[in-house]
């Protein structure tokens, strides 16, 4: 990024480091073995968290064509999820999928036992809950492991800041690591990008992104039910929980602010933004628990003045807009229009958004350009041969300015990029420590209710 505001100044303020931190740090000038550098060695998997994405990206990295891969372990907190993924993946990958009874582990503390059964220059995937990202990082970095982490990688100021320096610890260790910001991997978008700063459009002054539709995975959650504690019930429900993935809003929204800091090739120095809780109950009229806002509509400011605007909506019965866009002073261009995948990338002469006025589209994005898939490729081809490849500090600034918005909504103050990197608020502090029967970082009031955001109230922390 051109613009990227400085953060060495906060960093050497903040940046204190945890013992996991420390042993990752001692054993940074120790340099990776080029194994799997010829195109037909063996490259083992271990996938941490098996949910939905976590069992759709090991499915990615199994369809990989450039060398031999097996998945030989796996880990979550929950028996259900594993075996469902298992069974899941078992079907589609056949012999790829060398899981025995040994290697499934249960519970917060088997990302250890999974990443013991690979070897130096193994991938390890961390699909968990984002509140554990940094935990099960620094672990890989101990062991010499290359990644893959989906997106966001952090929640908050003090994660972000321990991303920044793990992340720094891993290019010294020449280890490949690739975020799940699968957009940046899409052929359309990459050339729509070229094209914006070759000047088609002009001079970019503005940015508007949507996501808008109905209630989405664990937006919304009513109170816990009997039989499960209250912190499996949030890992379960994490999207209801601003502590481990920062809510709706960093988990849904953040591909949107990031395609649009990319054809910008900045990231926003502030943002200022409104949001609402509305209906705040199931259609039984039971009360929902969760800390998520219905609506958030965030301004994010570049340096050079260019704005940013991010609507955000989950409400049933609403007009739905999944899409983001750039006006420029000559023209328009469409970054995605229907969703993640394809884009519809195009270009248009003016700001109307009209056939006659197309200049330029990608056309057709056939299955082998699925942006989900082409990570991959990308990914392995680069510890296949040896090639530089590492989206972590790129991950943690996308990550950071989707909280800085998001922080921005929930305090209703002005928030600076190197205020959100400062902010002393860590939502899940000891996350290395949560045990299956141990209490949560966040407690329910007495009413079985969890603190929301109170903007104007709450100003400095966001619940």
């Amino acid at each position: 990024m051109n613009e990227t505001p400085s953060v060495l100044s906060s960093r050497r303020e903040f940046i204190k480091t945890t013992g996991r931190l420390a042993a990752a740090s001692a054993l940074a000038g120790v340099a990776l073995p080029r194994v799997h550098a010829a195109g037909s060695d063996l490259i083992q998997v271990a996938l941490v968290g098996c949910g939905g994405r976590g069992t759709g990206a090991a499915g990615q990295a199994l369809s990989t064509t450039s060398g031999p891969m097996k998945l030989i372990a796996m880990v979550d907190v929950f028996d259900s999820r594993l075996s469902s993924s298992y069974d899941n993946l078992k079907q589609a990958h056949g012999d790829k999928v060398d899981v025995p009874a040994e290697r499934k582990f249960i519970g917060f503390d088997g990302y250890q036992k999974a990443m013991d059964c690979l070897k130096p220059g193994d991938v390890v995937i961390l699909t968990t809950p984002p509140a554990f990202r940094w935990v099960h990082f620094t672990y890989a970095i101990q062991k010499n492991l290359n990644v893959f982490m989906e997106k966001p990688v952090t929640v908050d100021g003090p994660t972000s800041v321990k991303m920044f320096k793990l992340g720094e610890e891993s290019v010294k260790k020449n280890l490949k690591v690739g975020v799940g910001l699968m957009c940046r991997h899409c052929h359309a978008r990459r050339e729509l990008h070229d094209r914006i700063k070759d000047g088609q459009i002009g001079d970019i002054l503005l940015l508007r992104a949507y996501r808008m539709h109905g209630p989405a995975a664990f937006f919304c959650s009513e109170p816990k039910p009997d039989g499960i504690t209250e912190l499996m019930y949030q890992v379960q429900r994490f999207h209801s929980f601003l502590w481990a993935s920062g809510g709706c809003f960093s988990d849904f929204y953040i591909h949107n602010i990031d395609e649009c800091c990319w054809m910008k090739d900045a990231w926003p120095v502030k943002a200022q933004a409104s949001g609402g809780r509305h209906y705040r109950q199931s259609p039984e009229g039971v009360a929902y628990i969760d800390q998520n806002l219905d609506t958030y509509s965030v301004e994010y400011t570049f340096a050079d003045g260019a704005k940013l605007f991010f609507e955000g909506r989950c409400i049933n019965g609403c007009v739905s807009d999944h899409s983001s866009h750039a006006q420029g002073s000559k023209g328009m261009a469409i970054i995605s229009a229907a969703g993640h995948w394809p884009s519809h990338a195009s270009l248009f002469k003016g700001q109307r958004r009209t056939k006659s006025d197309q200049i330029w589209a990608f056309g057709a994005e056939p299955a082998s350009l699925d942006p989900y898939q082409l990570e991959w490729n990308e990914l392995i081809d680069a510890i296949r041969n040896d090639k530089p490849y590492n989206e972590v500090k790129r991950g943690v600034e996308a990550s950071l300015v989707t909280s800085m918005g998001r922080m921005a909504a929930h305090t209703g103050q002005e928030i600076t990029y190197d205020d959100m990197l400062a902010c002393k608020h860590e939502f899940g502090p000891e996350v290395d420590k949560l045990r299956l029967d141990g209490p949560s970082p966040l407690l329910a009031k007495a009413d079985g209710k969890y603190p929301v955001p109170m903007p104007g109230i709450t100003k400095t922390h966001e619940y």
